[in-house]
């Protein structure tokens, strides 16, 4: 399935969708409060916003994220999906980063205790929405993800329309392509001699049913 290919109207994708909405409208008003609080934006004190600690970096920050959360929403399928699980590791690692630094002229970010806990939070249902329904050891059948990541036996190397027979274009490719049916039939049957054989192992070798056609029609692998 190619990425694009995801259902936009399923549910999966539209937990992913409200999910991030969710939780960009949260950082959005805290962030929107931080500005409009008039903190600096390095001032390592912060000012309380919402329970929480801010300054000017963390309300940009939080801005941003905010902006980017909607914009994944709005593209839904595997961006939003992504975007979340991405962002939601970047909150977790946050969180432990910004917890070393509280009370450490490197707190530029005015981290403190329900800090952690929001970014936590905010990143476990980032990473658990985002991956709902897409990472799992058993996902059913009409999953936009079920598919994901499987390869055909023949290799990497293999076009996606390998197995795709095309209408003939002419009269010529149709009776080869006929030509071919009843070869098959034969070597099925035992009732194929050497010379069929060696022609329709010849064709087998394309990769698309185009080349196979042409290769038939070539005659390779008729001679000994």
């Amino acid at each position: 399935m190619s990425p694009d290919a995801v259902r936009a109207d399923h549910r999966v994708v539209w937990v992913h969708r409200v999910g991030a909405v969710v939780v960009a409208v949260v950082i959005a008003v805290f962030g929107a409060l931080g500005f409009a609080g008039g903190l600096g934006f390095f001032d390592t004190d912060g000012a309380p916003v919402l329970g929480l600690s801010t300054n000017g970096a963390l309300s940009t920050i939080s801005l941003v994220t905010a902006v980017v959360l909607v914009a994944a929403a709005i593209r839904g399928g595997r961006a939003s999906s992504t975007v979340m699980i991405v962002v939601g590791v970047l909150f977790l690692v946050s969180a432990f980063v910004n917890l070393w630094l509280i009370g450490t002229s490197a707190n530029v970010l005015a981290f403190r205790l329900p800090n952690v806990f929001f970014s936590i939070a905010a990143g476990c249902v980032l990473l658990f929405t985002g991956a709902y329904g897409r990472i799992s050891a058993g996902l059913p059948a009409d999953n936009p993800y079920a598919h994901e990541g499987e390869t055909d036996d023949d290799g990497p190397g293999v076009p996606e329309d390998a197995d795709r027979q095309p209408r003939p274009a002419s009269p010529a490719e149709a009776a080869a392509d006929e030509a071919m049916a009843e070869a098959e039939r034969a070597v099925a049957q035992g009732a194929a001699d050497d010379g069929l054989r060696r022609r329709l192992a010849a064709a087998d070798e394309a990769r698309t049913h185009e080349e196979r056609r042409a290769i038939w029609m070539r005659g390779e692998g008729t001679s000994a």
